[in-house]
């Protein structure tokens, strides 16, 4: 559920190699694990020549793909001079809103759902390529804005990994697994907003500074 400072691979694309993932992506949701170079070349209109130069082979163009929907999860560059409670709580929040938008998404559940009948079955690394340009990202991305908030009296933890865990549990709670599993969840982006700020405020209840700018 698949990037200058580990930020937005998207600024490394061009609008024809993005045109490319998002007819790849469409094609997992309808071929799941069937998804060729050339249904890809032919959907999207180009040689299969062209994604090779571009992505390698098979396994090349998944990472790219799984690369791709990644960025759509955006974390804002915080100003650690001026960082204060409603600059971080709207970071957490737009992180929460979009990572709910991304694995709320049916080319998400297909990637993952293929990331996950790979896993273990020798065929490739899909799952280890989905951990690693997903979940493990993401935590790369997000960490320093919870490390900036720390030292900036936001914030109390001793080990940002595990403050990140917390939050992205509390951000995902159950949602990713029944989605994987064929619940047909409403998420609206009323709901999804309420469900990022929900999970923001529980989140700073959790770890926010019990003295300092955070102080009640």
């Amino acid at each position: 559920m698949l990037q200058p400072a580990e930020n937005d691979t998207s600024e490394a694309l061009t609008e024809r190699q993005q045109a490319v993932l998002d007819a790849a992506l469409r094609l997992l949701v309808e071929e799941g694990d069937n998804l060729t170079m050339t249904a890809v070349a032919r959907r999207a209109s180009c040689s299969k020549e062209t994604l090779y130069k571009w992505f390698g082979d098979r396994d090349g163009l998944l990472t790219a793909t799984v690369q791709w929907q990644a960025s759509k999860v955006r974390v804002a560059a915080v100003d650690r001079e001026k960082l204060d409670v409603v600059s971080l709580t709207a970071t957490l929040e737009r992180f929460a809103s979009d990572w709910l938008k991304v694995i709320s998404s049916d080319t998400s559940i297909a990637l993952n759902r293929v990331a996950v009948g790979h896993a273990g079955s020798g065929k490739d690394d899909l799952g280890a390529v989905v951990l690693q340009n997903g979940r493990f990202a993401l935590a790369r991305r997000l960490k320093p804005v919870l490390e900036a908030g720390r030292q900036a009296g936001l914030l109390e933890f001793d080990d940002a990994e595990t403050a990140f865990r917390t939050f992205f549990g509390l951000v995902g709670r159950d949602v990713q697994i029944r989605l994987l599993l064929g619940d047909r969840l409403e998420l609206t982006e009323a709901t999804i907003g309420g469900d990022a700020r929900r999970a923001t405020q529980q989140f700073l209840a959790l770890f926010g500074a019990t003295t300092g700018p955070l102080a009640l």
